[in-house]
């Protein structure tokens, strides 16, 4: 029985609604069959074939007529609990269909409802319900829900807000410093101390760079639109990221395994989607060991296009590796990295490839070393083919 009520709303008006027409229907024969127990009409006793003469002769007749009359009242008492059960039965299967069709006449303002809000995202938060109709529980639901939705519109109307003027109030600091420290240096014989303190503070100055434009794009992939959706070759992505970085990648002595095809291609923000390959190189490279070792390739099939990444290392543990996602968490101090970094990284891919409707993986192999897996949909050949 819990089973049985441990399914949909659907499910459990329909079973509500079955058993009180049934449980009306029930009572109504009993009633019936009850109230007919001491009544027979319609049916007249058979006479008898001859009168005997005499006092003993009419009491017999009298048992006879008793017998007949017992016979014929059992027969019909029989006929009208067989055509009762026959009823009970219809009403069972009427009963039935009358509570579904009550049941999805009950539940369709509440399935609109549904349907509405799961339409609704961050992209088109400026939609309402707008439920019309008399003022009763569905309609005070669905004015509820357009009353969270104002108030989220307005959160994250504040938050764009906000990340847009950050993005210039806090970059005029920063280029006046760097402005104030090449005029320092740019002075005549300038101090060996003042140099070397300018090279640390413009070294600063850059990871602060590094650290607001980190999260100026994180803001952006998760709560922004992606305007100017295009196909994108994750392949030339990845090549473009391995040219940029050669230096780097060569002061580490790491050996590079390119398996990288062109012709894997989503669709997406070709800025976005070229900066979650960027981090994934980056962090290929600035959490490698010297001398070590990164694969980078690439998938696609109906299902989706993949690009992967993978590094040699130690031994990592699963758990703390599926924590990576979260800004600013790394895997022990060392994962810091001779470079500073800021701990964004792998939380920009998670939200761009979140924002263009794919799925990251991050795994700890168990030989030793991260493998990093971005999964997007696959944008169609002849759009891949014409660009």
């Amino acid at each position: 029985m819990g089973r049985v009520w441990s399914g949909t709303v659907g499910r459990r008006f329909t079973i509500l609604y079955a058993s009180g027409f049934l449980g009306s229907g029930s009572v109504l024969l009993a009633l019936t069959y009850l109230m007919s127990g001491g009544r027979v009409t319609g049916v007249a006793p058979e006479q008898p074939r001859a009168v005997r003469p005499g006092l003993a002769a009419a009491e017999q007749q009298i048992r006879d007529l008793q017998r007949q009359l017992s016979d014929v009242h059992a027969q019909q008492n029989h006929r009208l609990l067989v055509g009762s059960l026959i009823a009970l039965a219809v009403m069972a299967g009427v009963s039935l269909l009358l509570g579904r069709a009550l049941a999805g006449r009950v539940l369709r303002p509440l399935r609109l409802i549904t349907a509405a809000t799961r339409r609704i995202s961050a992209e088109n938060l400026h939609q309402r319900l707008a439920v019309v109709g008399p003022v009763d529980e569905v309609k005070e639901l669905a004015d509820t829900v357009d009353g969270l939705l104002e108030r989220l519109e307005a959160s994250f109307v504040a938050q764009r807000r906000f990340v847009g003027n950050a993005s210039h109030e806090l970059r005029t600091p920063l280029a006046t410093m760097r402005a104030s420290l090449d005029v320092a240096v740019a002075k005549p014989e300038p101090a060996a101390q003042t140099v070397a303190l300018a090279g640390r503070l413009r070294r600063e100055l850059d990871r602060v760079d590094h650290l607001l434009d980190g999260f100026l794009v994180l803001a952006r992939a998760q709560h922004g639109t992606l305007a100017g959706r295009s196909p994108v070759s994750l392949g030339e992505l990845a090549r473009e990221a391995l040219t940029v970085r050669a230096a780097d990648i060569a002061a580490k002595k790491l050996t590079v395994e390119d398996e990288a095809h062109l012709d894997a291609w989503t669709r997406g923000s070709p800025a976005l989607l070229s900066r979650m390959v960027e981090n994934m190189v980056d962090n290929a490279i600035v959490h490698n060991e010297e001398s070590g070792w990164i694969r980078i390739a690439t998938e696609h099939d109906d299902t989706g296009t993949r690009l992967v990444v993978e590094t040699g290392g130690r031994v990592l543990d699963q758990a703390g590796v599926d924590g990576l996602t979260q800004p600013f968490v790394r895997l022990g101090a060392d994962r810091t990295g001779p470079e500073g970094s800021s701990g964004l990284g792998l939380s920009i891919v998670a939200a761009i490839v979140a924002a263009h409707g794919g799925r990251l993986t991050l795994l700890a192999r168990p030989e030793g070393g991260l493998r990093v897996g971005a999964a997007l949909p696959t944008a169609a050949g002849s759009e891949g083919a014409a660009r």
